[in-house]
C-alpha cells in the first residue's frame, strides 16, 4: 500500500477551487483537518474531502463581504 502524500495549502486551494484565506479561516473556525509541521500547514486530501462531504465547507454561516460598502 502506498502512503498518501501530505499536501500544502496551495494544493488545497487548487483542489477545492477556493481562496487561500478561506483555507486558513476553515482551519481556525471550522475544523478543516490540517496538521502543523513546523511553520507549515499540511493536509491529507482524503481527510479534506471527507470534511467537505460532511458539510464542513457549507457557506450558510459564512459572513458576506462581497458588495459591502
Amino acid at each position: 500500500m502506498v502512503a498518501e502524500p501530505w499536501v500544502s495549502v496551495e494544493d488545497i486551494v487548487k483542489h477545492l477551487g477556493v481562496a487561500r484565506d478561506s483555507v486558513y479561516r476553515w482551519i481556525e473556525g471550522r475544523g478543516l483537518p490540517a496538521h502543523k509541521i513546523g511553520r507549515l500547514w499540511k493536509f491529507k486530501l482524503s481527510e479534506v474531502d471527507d470534511w467537505v462531504r460532511d458539510g464542513g465547507a457549507e457557506a450558510h454561516d459564512e459572513p458576506t463581504t462581497r458588495g459591502a460598502k
